[in-house]
Parts: C-alpha cells; structure tokens; sequence
C-alpha cells in the first residue's frame, strides 16, 4: 500500500511543488511586503481555527476507516463525523464577530475575516480527502488535492491582481475548495446514508481525536508564534521578510514530507490493524529509510542555494532578508518533517494521543520564550535562532515518548549515509563559484544532484536500487490497468 501511494501521490507532489514555487513567485511581486505580512497572519488564524475546532473530527476519520469500512460500509463512522462537522460550523461566526472586535488595520482585518470564511468549505473537502486516503482512493484523494492546490493558486492571482491585497491567496483557497464540493458531495452523502450517530462513537473520536487537535494546535504555536511576535516587535514589513524565507524553504521540504506523508500513514495503519507490530516496523522503517534519503539532501540544497534561489524567486524587495532566513528554516523544515510525518505516527497508532500532546507541549512553549526573549534584542535574527532549537527539542521529546506508545525503529545505518552523502555534495557545491542567478542554482543544483546520487548508488543506501525496482514494478502495473 506504501508504494502504491507513493506513485499515486507523486502528481500531487509534483503540483504541490511548483505552485509552492510560484505562490512565491507570484505574491511577492503582487503584494507589498505589508500586504504580504497581512496574508502570512491571514492564513495563520484560519490554520488556527481549522486546527483548533475541525481537526479532531478529521483525524478520527482517518485512523478509524480501516476499522469500521467493514461494518456496515461506515455508515455509521461517516454520519458520526459529518454531523459533528455540522454543529462545529457554529464556531466560525463568533470567530468573525471577536476578529471584527479586535484593533487591527482594516487589510489584515479583511484577511483574517476572509481566513475565516474559507475554514467551511475547506474542512469538508478535508474529511472526504481523509476518507479515500484511509481507503486507498489513491486517484480520488490526489485529484482533489491538485484541484484544490492549483485552483487556489490561479484563484488567488487573480484577487490579488484585481486589488483584494492580502486577503487575495486566502480566499484562493476557500473558492478553490468550494469548486471542489459538487464533485464529491453526492458521494460522501451516499457514503453515511443509513447510518446513525452513536454518541459512545462520538466520545471515542473525541478521545481520540482531541489530543492529536491540541498537539496540532501547540505545533502551530510552534510555526506561527513567532511572526505574531515579529508583528508585534517590529511590524508587517519583517512579517512579510520572514515569511517569504520561510516559505521558500518550508513548502520545498514539506511537498515532500506531505507526499511520502499521505501515503505512509495509511499503510502504517494498515499494517498494523492487519499484520500486527512486526509488519508495523518492516513498514515504518521502509519509510523512514526513504524520508531520510530524500529529505536530508533537500534541506542540504536549500541552505546551499539559499541567495539565488531567493533572488530568482522572491520580488526585490523581500528576496535579500527571505535568502537569510531560508537556511534556517530548511534545518527547521527538517526535523519538523521527520518529527511529524515520522515519530507522531507513534502517537496515532497506538492510540495514545495524549502522549503526543504530552511531546508538542515543550517545544512549542520552549518557542514562545525563545522569541519573546530573543526578538527584542535581535530583531529578526532572534527568531531565526529560536525556530530550529525548538524543532530540535520537540524531536527529541517525540521520539523518546513515542516509545511509550509504540516503538518505531530508527535507520541509524540510513542517516549516516544520508549525512555523509550530503557532506560531500556541500564540500562540492560550496566550490562552486557564485555567478548568481538562474545559471549559478542550476549549476549548483545538478553538481549537488550528481554528487549525490552517485554515493547513494555507490552504498545502495535503505536498498533504494531493489525498492526502486520494486516502485517501478507497481507504476507499470498500474499503467497497464
């Protein structure tokens, strides 16, 4: 099941990866770095809210598919999670009268208004693309992501070409979800038809599912914290710095992270509910060979291509400060990645989510003092030095308390090749002389890719030949059906 979503996912990946690039692109040039701050804070509050009121609905559809798929065809499961997506809406309109409330200045308060709005449609289409994950709809699932990801994107140019200003990506996202629901609606509703909503059901998804909420909310803390405090400390402007860097290399890294993501964590479950914890490790270290080996060599590259990829890809006037903060938070989007997409599954598969509430609470408090203490006296590098002392310390806490829950191997023997087949690709690439521009990143990137790869292949890193053998098997398949 983990490779078949692997190549399944991959067109998503591939779509996630360059609308990542060109959101960059394009909104860094639409927007002044004001109005590119109001959008950073915009999407940040609908994140919030989404975590903080929807998620626990949406993990439990996730986790208890594979379960409850064979009675009554989750029915029941499904009409339990729809309406409580219903009676969970009645939280938005609050939110908008405490956002109309507050002292902001009327661009972000139409941002976080418009973050708001999107929150509706967004979350359903987020419960059906849960559902056809846990049930290998492989194809489904990834369609309604691309949909959503490039409708959002084209959408929001749009907006911001026609003068909505940072609220325009925001509301990219909401339309785009909205074009989504006719082709899915009919569908989900088929799929609760008869079934009754079991308030034991109900409690057992809260259980669940409220743990993993506030774990997300605390990583969001973790994420988000620090350009609120940046807002608040110096203004939008350092926001919009900030956030360019950081999405340039965050959403580089997290298209991967969220690829091998949609497909490894459904397969861990399914391993599990069906081949119990021995085929759980065969699978989980699988994984975590392939993460290690395509994300370790990504963060490399972006530190090493940091200023020009950013002036190449960020507008003048945000590309100098965005080029100092990528590096950062490419080690940043490392260990968050392997914490998250990795070491949560622990949490998750043994149903012991208050552990992994227990995992985010230190970090993400470990942040706000790091940024509170650390912004004052050195403005935006302050917040570049809290954010990976904090990713670092919430791995570590992660995988010593995943352990309590269910054990998921480390490929210690994986990670040195990766390092070491990243150190000798840096030793090379740094020697590269910086032309800048277009020719200088490309260079760079092939050399590094060669490099690479090379060594990888040398020490047959994680058995890649054999399971890229094995991936390809599963494509051709695929394309002859």
């Amino acid at each position: 099941m983990f490779w078949r979503g692997v190549i399944g996912y991959l067109p998503v990946n591939v779509v996630q990866g360059v609308v990542g690039l060109l959101t960059i692109v394009a909104f860094t040039r639409l927007l002044t770095p004001a109005q590119f701050g109001d959008y950073a804070l915009g999407i940040s509050v609908m994140a919030l809210v989404h975590t903080a009121v929807f998620t626990w609905n949406e993990a439990a559809m996730a986790r208890f598919w594979a379960g409850e798929s064979g009675r009554d065809g989750g029915a029941d499961h499904s009409a339990t999670v729809y309406r409580a997506w219903l009676l969970l809406l009645a939280v938005l309109p609050i939110a908008a009268l405490i956002a109309l409330a507050l002292p902001m200045t009327p661009s972000l308060k139409l941002a976080v208004l418009v973050g708001l709005a999107t929150v509706a449609p967004r979350t359903f289409v987020k419960i059906a693309q849960e559902r056809r994950r846990a049930a290998g709809e492989v194809k489904s699932a990834a369609l309604l992501d691309m949909g959503q990801t490039l409708g959002g994107f084209l959408i929001g140019v749009g907006l911001a070409l026609a003068g909505l200003g940072g609220a325009a990506p925001v509301a990219g996202l909401g339309l785009a979800a909205l074009a989504c629901l006719p082709f899915i609606l009919a569908a989900e509703h088929r799929q609760q038809a008869g079934g009754q909503i079991e308030p034991q059901r109900l409690r057992s998804h809260a259980a669940y599912g409220v743990p993993v909420a506030l774990s997300l909310i605390l990583a969001l803390v973790l994420s988000t914290t620090d350009r609120f405090l940046l807002s608040a400390f110096l203004d939008e402007s350092a926001v919009g710095v900030y956030h360019a860097g950081y999405s340039l290399a965050n959403r580089s890294l997290d298209v991967v992270f969220i690829w091998l993501g949609a497909a490894g964590g459904p397969a861990l479950i399914m391993a599990l509910e069906r081949g119990g914890r021995s085929a759980l490790a065969e699978a989980a270290r699988e994984q975590a060979q392939l993460m290690l080996l395509l994300t370790v060599p990504a963060a490399t590259g972006l530190a090493l291509v940091s200023a020009p990829l950013a002036k190449l890809m960020i507008g003048p006037t945000l590309s100098a400060g965005a080029g100092h903060v990528t590096p950062w938070i490419a080690l940043s989007g490392l260990l968050a990645g392997m914490t998250t997409y990795y070491f949560h599954q622990a949490f998750t598969l043994g149903r012991r989510t208050s552990l992994l509430l227990a995992a985010m609470a230190v970090p993400a408090a470990t942040n706000v003092a790091l940024n509170i203490v650390l912004i004052p006296r050195f403005g935006l590098d302050g917040a570049l030095w809290a954010t990976p002392a904090s990713y670092g310390l919430g791995l570590a806490a992660s995988a010593f308390l995943g352990r309590r829950s269910v054990t998921l191997p480390i490929p210690w023997i994986t990670l040195a090749q990766a390092v070491g087949a990243s150190g000798l690709m840096a030793l090379v690439v740094s020697r590269i002389p910086a032309v800048g521009g277009l020719l200088e990143l490309l260079f760079k990137a092939a050399a590094g890719a060669l490099v690479y790869g090379a060594v990888i292949a040398l020490v047959d890193a994680g058995a890649l030949r054999s399971r890229g053998r094995d991936a390809l098997s599963t494509f051709r398949a695929r394309s002859a059906t």
